[in-house]
């Protein structure tokens, strides 16, 4: 299982730098969600030997309705490194992206170490800050079609994000409204309630989940809590943004066509 590992990995990291879609690694080979994960972490130690860092995670599964829809009953996470941000009102190029598209979401900047379940009031008082932000999520299977653990194995589709300025970590998140918008025109209109009804309630599980692991989530982690609208396909000369009310805008520009 190991070589299966490393190889599903190295595939993974080709196809995310070249734009060239894979099948699902589940066709090849029956794999568990723990296999999965273990996929991800060396397809990330590749990134990471290449000059990446690590700032934090991206969690997925925090709509009730996809849960139902997938037939899980907790979050998912990938990671997220520098080498995927882009500067709020900065240029995404598409050429090595293959099913491009972007969800709006609610991010976290954590105020300590996270190594311990929390409870909601506990989850509040952990945070530095909240930002609006903007997820471009690219799968490498091809025509995106994907098992629960194909998609965790590929790093949960994790391709590149933007950050707004950050609130204070006291700020109101029940029931924000939230617009996408592209070339300024609402492509997806939602709420910060579509993330488990509260986005606090997304650190409140992933914390749960990093006791589990014995992980740490470090002090100055970047989180990004989940969509709260369903994810809308990018193509060239968009000009995309997300107003969120009570927290602020984020955007980018594209350029380049998708391979």
């Amino acid at each position: 299982m190991t070589d299966f590992v490393q190889t599903c990995a190295r595939e993974l990291d080709i196809a995310t730098q070249t734009g060239e879609a894979l099948d699902q690694l589940s066709a090849r080979q029956a794999f568990d969600l723990a296999q999965a994960y273990r996929i991800q972490q060396a397809g990330i130690a590749l990134r990471q030997h290449r000059g990446e860092r690590v700032l934090g995670l991206k969690l997925g599964f925090t709509s009730r309705a996809k849960r139902v829809q997938m037939g899980v009953d907790a979050l998912i996470w990938g990671e997220l490194t520098d080498a995927m941000q882009l500067a709020d009102g900065g240029e995404l190029n598409l050429v090595r992206l293959i099913h491009p598209r972007v969800e709006p979401e609610i991010a976290f900047i954590t105020a300590r170490d996270i190594s311990r379940p929390l409870s909601l009031a506990e989850a509040g008082l952990a945070l530095a800050g909240v930002a609006p932000a903007l997820e471009i999520i690219d799968s490498r299977y091809r025509d995106f079609r994907f098992s629960l653990e194909d998609v965790v194995a590929d790093n949960c589709s994790s391709s590149h994000f933007v950050v707004g300025p950050l609130s204070p970590p006291d700020t109101p998140l029940d029931n924000l409204g939230v617009t996408l918008r592209f070339n300024g025109r609402p492509a997806q209109l939602g709420s910060s309630a579509a993330i488990l009804g509260q986005p606090l309630r997304a650190l409140m599980e992933v914390s749960a989940l990093l006791h589990a692991e014995g992980r740490t989530l470090p002090a100055g982690s970047l989180l990004l809590a989940g969509a709260a609208t369903a994810a809308e396909p990018l193509r060239a000369g968009l000009h995309v943004g997300v107003e969120i009310a009570g927290l602020g805008r984020c955007e980018f520009e594209i350029s380049g066509s998708a391979a």
